[in-house]
């Protein structure tokens, strides 16, 4: 320090204290001045104000950081004080600067004095200094002065990109794994976390992980669990940064098991051979590690003594005749005896015969009398028992009336629907002489098409009276029965007066008529019938969508060219604003114009997991103008429509033509939406063999455009399709192919996990969405691939689909995606598109539609059916049995019996026979359908 310094800091101490004299003078002339008290009051008041020590400071400002724009404060506390003052870089802030108060400490006694500045981003952009921008308070009082500590202030910031990002690494299971990581430059400096597949990693829950060691994630011995992607999170109080993901692979090299023990010699006479073996799986190779070293199986040689098989030696002299005139002789099978594995003598080793020429004999009077008295004991008994049982079951039947009897009777007549073809292979075998069956009538539950008629009888001939265990009777008289055996058997009628009927060839579509032939022009998702006042049902194959016109639907002596078809191009139901996804394909049916006397059943496949707290489910329909209309809510009341939710499957019932969307809202992130994974390979060149990943809308139709697709490709369906539950809670779909024979084949580094995003899959409006995996053989001689595949939503549900095909160049024969022919049968018509035979069906509306004091009516037959919400909708219409019948037929068409609908019956029957009165007149009511 010069001596100019020393001299301008005295000068500058000398001034604080005359300055601080003059404010002392003043305050006390002030008190003189007004007159209010005497001199010594004014000195006392002032004397206990400032206290008997220098300033104490309660409160020093602080380090700080500015963010972005906002300024921000500095603190300063103490007592006693008469004024506290910032200064900054070695300035005064100026007074107007400053925000002062005073206050009585409570415990005290002691005034305090606080003090705030702001400090803003240009004030510290604009210091130039040698050190960072900083400030300090300074308090005064009557004995001197006090310093705080310096705060300094800065700017906070932090780059963008890391100095080092975390590489992949492929380690050995119990092998150190070392991740290293420099966070981008910042201020204050950035703490470092690591996450694993997107989730927090904390040595504190883990001793076998450090993540102190300069930022750098330390596994100290790895574990199959540690395979996944690291990521390295930087966060200060101004941003949060990630690195590039790190692909940590951690792999198990094979290990050979025990040897088995050795075979039994291979032949059974002579020279042979004994092998063992021992299998690579002690432990298995696992996520590309090295296959086992050596060899798996052990051959010796061995000798096997030849069979020697017995043979008998000569018969022993007979025996002395006996009182039973028998006598007896042996032999021994011993020359030779049999050895090694030889066969016994064939023959008895004992004989025995009459020795008297039949002449002896013996009285069986005492046996032939307890053989016969004891027959005619149980004869008698059987009697007895059998005259019982026909009493007391003639007793328990005469309550219920003469006609009655089970109502199983009631399905009796009717064989199901079961079209699926057996399957003739393992598809999980190598060599399998079948690929897995994907015929939707096994992945889907939903009806897909008829058989032809001519091949298979749907309908079996009724019994002449089919009755439910009640009063209730249904009789059919013979000529019911004979109409209904005409519709059920056409191949009885002649030529020209068989049902209409319609088959898809090709991509043309052909229907009978009595009149002729006629051809339209049809696409795959396209079909078209002629109906007319029998009714009848349309099907598009493998699509799960189905249509039922029901019988009196269409007016008598008029017929129409109906259609359905499913909209091929991109949807606009729904609407990505309110977060919106189609939930099935689009259907279109017609004509317009068309006149219907009661509604048509539709039913349409959805991928969505029916909850009413998760999800708003809404039918739409499109306008004139292109424009989409939402007509109903699955929840809500309505008597313009019918929707019915089932789990895979959704019934409408519509009375206008049009084409209709089932659209859904998610309410929560439970809401889930079923997708159908399914895993397809082809060989792309010699050496190169692709696996694809298919993600779609767990719906037929959706799935059939895959198929379509890998059939046009070549591609062989390598796993059965399973399905997977995915959220809509924002997370992302991984893919990963794991346990590739790394001896045998080889696949891009880094390539083993790909993922699709959360929009790809939720919104995909049942548009297929795949990814694919390149792999290439080593060696032309191999002919095995062996691998799994692993679909997991991010903290959400997982489907491991495991590989195991040959790919050698004799398996590129394709073999077809349905083991069962495509469906030809899109339309029936009459008697035989419905399960309830028309005569029974009139019956049950004829009943049911009557209002009955007991409350026999169609309310009643609608709850036993499980149809429980939205009944002013069946109210409205002129026959509501006949509509819920109609419902009843579309959600039971891919089921072959009446069983639901006669248990229905049966527990009508028994309310009924309950609330029967006991009265003579009542008990002779019968109610006949």
């Amino acid at each position: 320090m010069t001596e100019r310094n020393r001299i301008e800091m005295g000068t500058t101490v000398k001034g604080r204290r005359r300055f601080l004299v003059i404010i002392l003078a003043l305050a006390l002339c002030a008190t003189i001045v007004s007159g209010r008290g005497t001199v010594s009051d004014a000195l006392a008041d002032s004397l206990s104000s400032v206290g008997g020590t220098l300033p104490h400071f309660l409160q020093e400002p602080e380090d700080a950081y500015i963010i972005k724009n906002n300024p921000i404060k500095l603190r300063c506390r103490a007592t006693p004080a008469l004024q506290i003052f910032f200064k900054c870089n070695g300035e005064w802030v100026h007074q107007n600067q400053h925000t002062s108060q005073e206050y009585m400490d409570q415990n005290t006694g002691l005034k305090i004095r606080e003090v705030t500045i702001n400090v803003t981003r240009q004030q510290v952009e604009d210091f130039h200094g040698p050190e960072d921008y900083w400030c300090l308070c300074v308090a005064w009082s009557h004995l001197g002065t006090s310093k705080s500590r310096k705060a300094t202030v800065r700017i906070a910031y932090l780059r963008k990109n890391f100095e080092q990002d975390p590489q992949g690494k492929e380690v050995p299971i119990k092998g150190m794994i070392v991740l290293h990581c420099r966070p981008p430059e910042g201020v204050p400096m950035a703490e470092v976390e690591w996450l694993k597949n997107e989730e927090l990693v904390s040595s504190l829950e883990d001793d076998n992980i450090d993540t102190r060691a300069d930022h750098n994630l330390i596994i100290n011995e790895a574990r199959l669990s540690d395979s996944g992607n690291y990521t390295c999170l930087a966060t200060n109080v101004v941003a949060k940064r990630r690195s590039a993901t790190a692909t940590v692979v951690v792999f198990v090299n094979g290990g050979w098991s025990l040897w088995t023990e050795w075979s039994p010699c291979s032949v059974n006479c002579g020279r042979g051979v004994q092998k063992r073996s021992r299998t690579c799986t002690n432990p298995a190779p696992l996520n590309g590690g090295a296959f086992c070293e050596g060899m798996s199986v052990q051959k010796i040689t061995c000798s096997a003594l030849c069979p020697v098989d017995g043979v008998w030696e000569e018969w022993s002299e007979w025996t002395m005749c006996s009182a039973q005139c028998e006598r007896r002789r042996w032999r021994e099978c011993n020359a030779p005896p049999p050895r090694h594995r030889g066969k016994m003598c064939e023959g008895e080793g004992q004989s025995t015969e009459n020795c008297t020429g039949g002449l002896c004999t013996q009285s069986m009077e005492n046996s032939i009398d307890v053989a016969l008295y004891s027959g005619l004991a149980a004869g008698v008994i059987a009697v007895v028992v059998l005259i019982v049982a026909i009493t007391l079951y003639r007793k328990s039947q005469s309550e219920y009336g003469v006609d009655v009897i089970d109502s199983s009777a009631l399905a009796g007549g009717f064989q199901s629907f079961n079209f699926k073809t057996t399957r003739q292979g393992n598809p999980l075998l190598l060599n399998s002489s079948m690929q897995p069956d994907i015929t939707i009538g096994q992945t889907f539950s939903s009806p897909i098409c008829f058989q032809d008629s001519i091949d298979k009888e749907l309908f079996d001939p009724l019994p002449d009276k089919v009755k439910v265990q009640s009063s209730f009777v249904v009789s059919l008289d013979v000529a019911d029965r004979a109409e209904y055996h005409v519709k059920s058997h056409p191949e009885t009628l002649p030529a020209n007066l068989h049902p209409n009927y319609s088959t898809v060839e090709g991509k043309k579509t052909t229907m009978i008529a009595p009149n002729g032939i006629h051809t339209l022009s049809k696409t795959q998702f396209k079909t078209s019938a002629v109906f007319g006042h029998l009714g009848g049902r349309l099907v598009i194959p493998n699509a799960g969508v189905s249509l039922l016109v029901p019988h009196g639907a269409i007016a008598d002596d008029t017929s129409w060219e109906m259609y359905m078809l499913i909209n091929q191009e991109e949807s606009s139901a729904q609407s990505e604003e309110r977060g919106e996804i189609l939930l099935g394909p689009e259907i279109t049916y017609g004509p317009p114009g068309l006149n219907l006397s009661c509604p048509v059943a539709m039913t349409i496949a959805h991928c969505a997991e029916v909850s009413a707290e998760n999800w708003n489910i809404k039918l739409k329909r499109q306008t004139k103008d292109n424009k989409w209309e939402e007509i109903m809510s699955v929840d809500d009341e309505s008597t313009s429509c019918y929707c019915l939710m089932d789990s895979h499957s959704c019934h409408l019932l519509l009375d206008q033509p049009g084409c209709y969307a089932l659209v859904g809202e998610p309410i929560t992130d439970a809401a889930i939406k079923r997708l159908r994974i399914a895993v397809f390979g082809s060989m792309e060149a010699s050496m190169d063999y692709s696996l694809r990943v298919h993600c779609v809308d767990d719906t037929p139709h959706a799935f059939q455009r895959v198929v379509t697709a890998e059939t046009s490709r070549g591609g062989q369906l390598l796993e059965e399709p399973k399905m997977l539950f995915f959220k809509g809670n924002c997370l992302s779909l991984q893919v990963s192919i794991q346990d590739i024979p790394q001896f045998l084949w080889s696949i891009k580094p880094f390539t083993t996990c790909q993922e699709f995003s959360f929009t790809q899959l939720w919104y995909s409006n049942q548009q297929p969405v795949h990814c694919a995996f390149s792999l290439q053989r080593h060696s032309a001689s191999t002919t095995q691939l062996s691998c799994k595949i692993s679909v997991r939503q991010v903290k959400g549900h997982e489907q491991i689909l495991q590989v195991y095909t040959s790919v050698g160049e004799s398996e590129k024969e394709m073999v077809p995606f349905f083991m069962q022919a495509d469906c030809t049968v899109t339309s029936q018509t009459g008697a035989k598109a419905f399960k309830i035979p028309l005569s029974i069906r009139q019956r049950i509306c004829t009943t049911f539609d009557t209002a009955n004091a007991k409350g026999k009516d169609w309310q009643l037959l609608a709850q036993k059916l499980h149809i429980q919400r939205n009944l002013s909708y069946f109210t409205k219409q002129k026959s509501p049995s006949a509509v819920i019948l109609s419902l009843w037929e579309a959600r039971h068409q891919d089921s072959g019996d009446l069983d639901s609908l006669a248990s229905a019956l049966e527990e009508i029957g028994k309310i009924h026979c309950k609330s029967l009165p006991q009265s003579p007149d009542d008990k002779e009511t019968d109610f006949t359908f």
